[in-house]
């Protein structure tokens, strides 16, 4: 039974193996311009932004500072990572749909379903990332809201991890799903019906995202362990659109 963390393993050995090093220059690259453009901004205004969280909690709850206080900046800090994640993966969405597809080359022998040109790949990925931000961020305007509730929040960094962990499995199980021309829809049904496989997916790119600069060029070992993960547990499925 292949597992997460043993695909995760896998897949960084292969792409940083003979035949797939060169693919990953270009992600990296991107992923250290925005690294560093985020890191800037964020230490240059983290200060203010809790100390105008804080300002929100009312007097009733003074006493319950020394909680609210850690679960703000968990939140924040949650919110920023977001932020980080979806700024990163949409422009290098079109570098890890190519990797994507020479691994699963590599890794199973057998090309993608799609037989679409690099440029037009790389086209087709901007939109498809456009898509996931329309599924995503309504979500996360929704748990940002709840981050402001008094008492709600104090359940807003649990929630936060959960969804950091399953939007994790969608960015990257997306990029072999497309290349295998699974829509949007089909891709969530089948994720939703592993679940287990899903969230542990996720939860572990989660934490390795949040390892500083080590992260860059762990992540598109990620997208080979999202190759490793479509073989072995989703390629099987049938659309039920289809059927």
């Amino acid at each position: 039974m292949l597992n997460a963390l043993t695909a995760l393993n896998r897949g960084t050995r292969l792409v940083y193996g003979r035949g797939l090093r060169r693919y990953v220059y270009a992600p990296i690259a991107v992923n250290l311009a925005v690294y560093s453009t985020m890191l800037y901004y964020v230490v240059s205004h983290f200060g203010g932004w809790l100390d105008s969280w804080m300002a929100m909690v009312p007097a009733w709850l003074g006493w319950l500072e020394w909680l609210i206080w850690p679960l703000f900046v968990a939140s924040l800090v949650l919110i920023v990572f977001f932020t980080f994640t979806l700024v990163t993966h949409l422009i290098a969405a079109p570098f890890y749909g190519f990797l994507a597809a020479k691994v699963e080359v590599q890794a199973t022998g057998r090309p993608p379903l799609d037989d679409r040109g690099l440029a037009r790949t790389a086209v087709d990925a901007m939109g498809r990332e456009l898509v996931k931000l329309g599924y995503i961020l309504p979500r996360a305007l929704a748990l940002f809201v709840i981050s402001w509730i008094p008492a709600l929040n104090v359940v807003a960094p649990f929630l936060w991890a959960l969804f950091s962990a399953w939007i994790m499995a969608i960015t990257y199980l997306d990029y072999p799903m497309d290349n295998n021309k699974v829509s949007f829809a089909d891709m969530r049904r089948r994720l939703s019906s592993h679940a287990w496989q899903t969230l542990t997916f996720g939860g572990w790119v989660t934490l390795i995202t949040w390892i500083p600069l080590a992260n860059l060029f762990l992540l598109p070992g990620a997208v080979a362990g999202a190759v490793l993960m479509w073989d072995r547990h989703y390629r099987g499925e049938r659309d039920i659109a289809a059927i």
